[in-house]
């Protein structure tokens, strides 16, 4: 049994704040009818535009269940409930049509919702609902295989790579996770350090929003679900969230500061890792793609800061349990994960 038994306070609050930062469940119906309506228009906007849709699989967070509920009170947000929405067409091998993907698509995002704000980003068309949350147009290219797809950037790069088997990559943990004994799970651990994540970038000086430049530097989701995936492949989870964040956040910080590569072989063998980078964090579904292959030492190690300085918080929350002092341990949580904790963890 663990010395942080799960009957703690400490404990209670973890299960009360993991549970709330989970999507709204009163609004899931809401918003998966919003983004099928959104599926709908495009590809009959798309299709009048003479392309041809081949598939609008599910994808990223609603697929793999590690959303974040939508949260703009207090000085605190968090746009949860960012819907992916993947468009793969077929097309003729063009390059002046390839490379304008992204733009088109803009087009048809415009025809359809002329009175919405939309902007585009890296690879995708963001539509901005003010209550509906917001919703991101991928478009795809088909490939012979219905599993596997290219992504166009908007700088024209293309990017093999496969929606079904990313949702895989988090769901297969998802499964094993489950059948641990247990209050604590995989999934729900990478929905917290997504929340915290949002509050590290906030007060982050290379790794936040840019408000003058509009420059997006904060961390994908991507890369927390790979780490997530890294830290439990090799830690597991423990029998509460305060041990389990601990050992992860430390094991992670090792991993970060030392520019240890991280891939997996879930559908490829041993990758060439010999490139000259900084750091490498491959996609796990194509060894060509390297997560983090633009980052500089000072990102890096910014980020490697970030879990040095979560390790060391947990590991004071868990000093404070053991000693019966909440107020103290509810105030470093309260640092990690923001205003809301303190009002969604249960307390009265």
């Amino acid at each position: 049994m663990s010395e942080l038994n799960t009957k703690t306070v400490l404990q209670s609050r973890m299960e009360c704040f993991t549970k709330w930062i989970a999507p709204d469940p009163d609004k899931k119906k809401e918003i998966f009818a919003k983004a099928d309506e959104i599926r709908q228009y495009i590809k009959q906007t798309a299709e009048e535009n003479g392309l041809t849709v081949k598939s609008m699989p599910i994808a990223g967070s609603s697929a793999k269940g590690n959303g974040l509920r939508r949260h703009y009170r207090g000085h605190s947000e968090v746009d949860g409930w960012d819907i992916d929405i993947p468009i793969v067409v077929k097309m003729d091998e063009q390059a002046d049509l390839l490379n304008s993907l992204l733009d088109k698509f803009e087009q048809y995002a415009i025809k359809s919702y002329p009175n919405t704000t939309i902007e585009k980003t890296k690879s995708s068309v963001k539509l901005h609902f003010s209550k509906k949350g917001s919703f991101d147009l991928v478009p795809m290219l088909a490939t012979e295989k219905s599993d596997e797809q290219i992504l166009v950037r908007r700088d024209g790069e293309r990017i093999a790579t496969s929606v079904q088997k990313h949702n895989e990559f988090i769901k297969g943990r998802t499964k094993k996770s489950r059948a641990i004994d247990g209050v604590v799970k995989f999934n729900q651990c990478i929905q917290l350090l997504k929340w915290w994540k949002e509050f590290q970038a906030d007060n982050s000086y290379y790794l936040g929003y840019n408000d003058i430049t509009k420059i997006d530097n904060v961390p994908p989701s991507i890369l927390i679900d790979l780490l997530c995936a890294l830290a439990f492949d090799k830690l597991g989870v423990q029998e509460t969230y305060a041990e389990t964040m601990a050992k992860w956040c430390g094991y992670l910080a090792h991993i970060i500061r030392n520019r240890v590569p991280v891939f997996f072989p879930d559908y490829y063998a041993t990758p060439d890792i010999t490139k000259v980078v900084v750091w490498t964090v491959l996609d796990p579904v194509n060894p060509e793609n390297n997560i983090v292959k633009k980052w500089d030492s000072t990102k890096v190690n910014e980020l490697a800061d970030w879990f040095e300085n979560a390790r060391d918080n947990w590991n004071r929350i868990i000093h404070f349990n053991e000693d019966g002092d909440d107020g103290k341990a509810l105030e470093i949580l309260t640092e990690l994960f923001g205003n809301p904790f303190k009002n969604h963890c249960g307390d009265e």
